[in-house]
């Protein structure tokens, strides 16, 4: 029985359609090499916090599925009964399939952008408060992109804190419309 043959339905013989974007996300980051869930967690919101969310819950799920699937084997054990994942070569090959397949639509989610567009609907004093959170939070991620802006290392990195200030900048736009 091959690897393919013990996927789970997500992942089947010929193409890896059905690999979602968190599990992607995860090999990604183990391509740098061995990561435990913790520092996963930590490295996507670093590396992909501009544009992409992965959660905790959302790591911790999909670890376990990604090596019951032959994707990523068990590392070291770590202190505290972290455990590593290492990416293997059927993962790297996923991986890579994955980045190659048209991804359709790209679709942005922002919870915060979505109580502000929904906050005619509460009270003056609940709006008022919600916008000027809302101001806070992105004049925050303004800044933070214009340090990682400075100190990236690659062009990569610098274009995404790029792409990271022009959202901030964007939904400071529509802050300042809607308040």
């Amino acid at each position: 029985m091959t690897t393919v043959d013990r996927m789970p339905p997500r992942w089947h013989r010929g193409g890896v359609s059905e690999l979602n974007a968190t599990s992607a996300a995860l090999l990604g980051l183990l391509h740098d090499g061995p990561a435990t869930g913790g520092q996963l967690v930590a490295e996507a919101g670093e590396g992909y916090g501009a544009f992409f969310s992965v959660t905790r819950s959302q790591v911790y799920r999909e670890l376990p599925a990604l090596a019951e699937a032959g994707l990523v084997r068990l590392g070291k054990q770590g202190a505290r009964s972290s455990q590593q994942y290492v990416i293997t070569p059927a993962g790297k090959k996923a991986f890579k399939q994955w980045v190659n397949v048209d991804p359709g639509p790209d679709h942005m989610r922002s919870t915060l952008i979505l109580r502000l567009v929904n906050a005619e609907k509460v009270t003056d004093k609940q709006r008022a408060k919600l916008i000027v959170a809302a101001r806070e939070r992105y004049e925050a991620d303004l800044e933070e992109a214009k340090v990682k802006a400075k100190s990236a290392d690659d062009p990569t990195a610098k274009a995404v804190a790029g792409f990271a200030q022009a959202q901030a900048k964007a939904a400071l736009k529509l802050i300042d419309a809607i308040g």
